[in-house]
């Protein structure tokens, strides 16, 4: 199940909300407490003995509809998801209950079963074939790729590592800990989110009318990317790149890998904001993704702008605890962005391809960021979108004689004729290329910060137009992509690959 299905917008958010409702009213009006070990129900408040339920119904509920959404494509993996959460739940209280050595020895084995999951689902398969192109034939079990693994796995590694740093405290409740990692609005693409961001709002969070909306409207603007923008450029990319690659032209291969570059923006950006926007109408602030990554100036600009998450979290759990800056600087560089290729994938484009951008990051530290201060900035503007394209492309193909294909092409040794396939790519789409260049930056920023100029933010008129404008804007997005969603054939996220 995706975000962008139809049975998800009009099936399952629509049961969600109201068995959601239905336990918030519950956690208000019914008072909990333990007589002879038993729950009961209490409707009197002043009874000695009770207390509030507080979050307990709506995070049951929450946990219930997270291992439905995952158990949708995959029944079998949730064993997998929830042995991976008793893992973590022993492993952190273990850590918070012993002192001096033994925290970093339950951190250790916690951190080993996490990665020893995690590789045998993603890396087995992909080290029995080199083993296999080395003469070491160990026949190992295929094994398909759990959907999310990647995701929750690092959720868990960044929850022991908080509790064992005494960042984040322990979490004694199970319940909660499954929550945290199974929270289906972020459990298969991210963002990662790290537990001490969600820790206080898991029993204690506030809706507003004003965060619902919000969230709504997030939600929205997410559906829009991905439905209106990233499924129809994803046609265009694999009508050169994947369909086409024997015959492409210069101008085909060029074509082909820009609608890859804003479809892989406007797909995981779009999945992000649906994330964001359904978290915050539940209560849940994760942090921002995306900060239009295409705006930026160098390529370390716009790996401080593209997924985030993943960046600080290899910043603060790889990059930092091997020395970071203070020794060994480029080997740290290399090794965080060699693992970062890793995590997208197990084939050899996906290493190439962080490693192409580890160099060119060490490239920029020592001299191109030096230069940059006489340079004008469209010119680095410019450099850092090329870099950025060219790298798509080693994303983009895990085949090499394809890879090889698209450089011969798109570097001067095929023909270089505009014809009637790349004109039509063009005009046929005129308006979508227009559409996906406007966003790629910050409109939606500057409009809202013109809005609230004219109209202050906390005014009696100004939230009634900015609800209405924004509850209209929603109904548009959702009717247009309605009719966009019905008979279509390319609707999967590409990050839930990974």
């Amino acid at each position: 199940m995706v975000f962008s299905d139809l049975f998800f917008i009009f099936v399952f958010i629509p049961a969600f909300v109201l068995v959601y409702l239905v336990a918030a009213w519950l956690d208000k009006k019914v008072l909990l407490r333990h007589k002879e070990g038993v729950i009961v129900f209490d409707e009197d408040p002043r009874k000695s003995g009770i207390s509030r339920a507080g979050f307990l119904c709506r995070n049951i509920a929450l946990v219930i509809f997270s291992l439905l959404f995952y158990a949708w494509g995959e029944p079998v993996y949730i064993f997998l998801m929830i042995i991976c959460v008793i893992i973590n739940y022993f492993c952190g209280l273990a850590i918070a209950a012993v002192k001096n050595k033994g925290r970093k020895v339950w951190l250790v084995i916690g951190l080993v079963l996490n990665l020893c999951i995690l590789g045998t689902f993603k890396y087995l398969g992909f080290f029995n074939d080199i083993l296999s192109s080395l003469g070491f034939n160990l026949n190992a079990p295929k094994l398909a790729l759990p959907i999310g693994i990647s995701f929750y796995i690092f959720q868990s590694i960044s929850y022991l590592v908080d509790v064992y740093r005494k960042e984040s405290p322990v979490q004694r409740n199970f319940l909660n800990l499954l929550l945290y990692i199974s929270m289906f609005p972020q459990l298969i693409a991210g963002p990662i989110v790290r537990y001490g961001t969600v820790a206080e709002e898991i029993n204690n969070r506030h809706v507003t009318a004003n965060d619902f909306m919000d969230g709504a409207y997030r939600f929205f603007i997410g559906l829009g990317k991905k439905v209106g923008i990233a499924n129809i450029l994803s046609e265009i990319a694999d009508q050169f790149l994947a369909n086409g690659i024997e015959d492409l032209s210069i101008w085909g291969a060029w074509i082909g890998i820009a609608a890859f570059t804003l479809q892989i923006y406007f797909d995981f950006s779009g999945y992000s904001d649906m994330a964001i926007g359904m978290g915050r109408a539940m209560g849940f602030h994760f942090n921002e993704n995306f900060n239009h990554p295409y705006c930026c100036t160098s390529i370390t600009d716009f790996w401080r702008r593209w997924h985030m998450s993943l960046g600080s979290f290899f910043r603060d759990y790889t990059y930092i605890p091997m020395g970071g800056n203070r020794r060994h600087q480029i080997l740290n560089l290399l090794t965080v962005w060699f693992l970062t290729g890793m995590w997208h994938g197990a084939s050899w484009n996906f290493i190439i391809w962080g490693l192409y951008f580890g160099l060119i990051l060490i490239i920029e530290k020592y001299a191109i960021l030096k230069a940059a201060k006489w340079l004008p900035s469209i010119l680095m503007r410019i450099y850092s979108l090329c870099v950025v394209v060219i790298g798509w492309a080693i994303f983009y193909f895990d085949n090499f004689d394809h890879l090889k294909l698209w450089f011969s092409s798109a570097f001067g040794q095929r023909e270089l004729a505009f014809s009637i396939v790349e004109e039509t790519a063009l005009t046929d789409n005129f308006w979508l290329w227009v559409v996906a260049l406007i966003f790629c930056i910050p409109l939606r920023r500057w409009v809202e910060g013109l809005f609230i100029k004219i109209l202050p933010e906390h005014s009696a008129g100004g939230n009634y137009i900015d609800a209405t404008l924004k509850a209209c804007a929603s109904v548009i997005i959702l009717v247009l992509c309605v009719a966009l969603l019905v008979g279509a054939t390319n609707n999967a996220f590409i990050y839930t690959r990974f």
